[in-house]
């Protein structure tokens, strides 16, 4: 019997599990294949004892509905940075790669696949650059990896960041008052970019186009006559004004090597209030909401997709390369290309240019 083991790491994503219950599906039918999941990425391996479950037909049974993943996932430490507390209780982080994959070798894991975003596929490259058969397979809620058109767990993102726009365009009407909504995304605005296009907001702010605060600000004002009007602004979470910095601080995470992005919304609120609009503002941070919660039809079928031609290309050998979508074809690159580029918006895209010539502002 052959083995494959499948890690989801990174944040959460909806479509995950319909990732991990293509694989097991299409293992299946080969009938000499097992398939078993590394409780929380690849901190299941490293755990002493060893915490990884045998995924059968049973046990991913519906599962592609459910948001999450039922095996877990973590954006903290890994095989090359494993947190090791020391005796004076401050943090070390020890390379455990080597360690790890003579562990595979034991309980005879054939192959491997990894499920997550940029930082796992980084995580992936390394360990099959040091010998281990690895596949990847794309996730992120941010859409930022260039190698594939689209990553499942985006448009699930979109439609939660648009339904909430759909919502505050109401209680804006009835108070008079421009409503800041805050979106996922890292260093992308792809998030922000489709919600204000879908949602019919005034304003869009995203991290590749920077903007000026008194652009916002005119914007604004021409949205009330005589005290009345109504205004909705998308940012990003990764936007910043022209002379400005990311609104950012470092994780006091152990293990967690990202900057924690938020709170630009309320930066926007205070310095309008600050320049002189006298409007009522409020703010609103959608969070983790964007990650939860049942995934489209859309990244259902996207993330089965995934899944199948990952356990297909175990079969082919097709080792230290990834799944990408590249419309209408689900095809694989090399890991090396697909963390080669981040996938930011271009500020010259059509998409942009659709959202300018339906009025929005950039604020630039």
């Amino acid at each position: 019997m052959k083995r494959v083991l499948v890690a989801t790491g990174g944040g959460d994503c909806p479509g995950l599990n319909a990732v991990i219950r293509a694989i097991v599906k299409r293992a299946e039918q080969e009938r000499d294949w097992e398939v078993i999941g590394s409780i929380e990425s690849f901190n299941g391996i490293l755990r002493e004892p060893t915490e990884i479950r045998v995924l059968d037909e049973r046990s991913v049974a519906g599962i592609h509905v459910q948001g999450g993943t039922i095996i877990g996932s973590t954006n903290k430490g890994g095989p090359f940075a494993w947190p090791i507390k020391k005796t004076d209780g401050t943090w070390d982080y020890v390379d455990r790669s080597d360690e790890m994959i003579r562990k595979l070798q034991y309980l005879g894991v054939d192959a491997v696949i990894s499920i997550g975003g940029d930082g796992s596929q980084k995580i992936s490259q390394a360990l099959y650059e040091k010998g281990l058969n690895i596949i990847g397979v794309p996730k992120t809620i941010d859409n930022d990896l260039s190698a594939t058109d689209f990553t499942f767990g985006f448009q699930t993102a979109v439609q939660i960041a648009t339904d909430a726009v759909d919502k505050l365009v109401t209680t804006a009407a009835s108070h008079n008052r421009v409503l800041v909504l805050e979106v996922m995304g890292r260093f992308a605005g792809w998030i922000a970019l489709h919600a204000a296009i879908g949602g019919g907001a005034e304003v869009c702010l995203i991290p590749e186009i920077p903007y000026d605060l008194n652009v916002v600000l005119e914007r604004l004002k021409s949205r009330y006559s005589r005290g009345k009007g109504n205004a909705i602004v998308v940012v990003a979470e990764g936007a910043k004004s022209k002379d400005g910095d990311v609104v950012a601080e470092e994780s006091s995470e152990v293990g967690y090597k990202n900057v924690r992005l938020g709170g630009i919304a309320h930066k926007i609120s205070y310095d309008l209030k600050k320049a002189g609009f006298e409007a009522d503002m409020r703010e609103t941070v959608l969070g983790h909401l964007q990650r939860g919660g049942i995934p489209s039809a859309y990244d259902r079928i996207l993330a089965a997709q995934f899944g199948v031609k990952a356990f297909e290309m175990v079969l082919e050998g097709r080792f230290g390369e990834m799944v990408a979508y590249r419309h209408p074809d689900i095809i694989s690159v090399p890991l090396t290309d697909a963390i080669g580029k981040p996938n930011f918006v271009d500020p010259s895209c059509d998409l942009v240019r659709t959202a300018r010539g339906l009025g929005i502002s950039f604020g630039d």
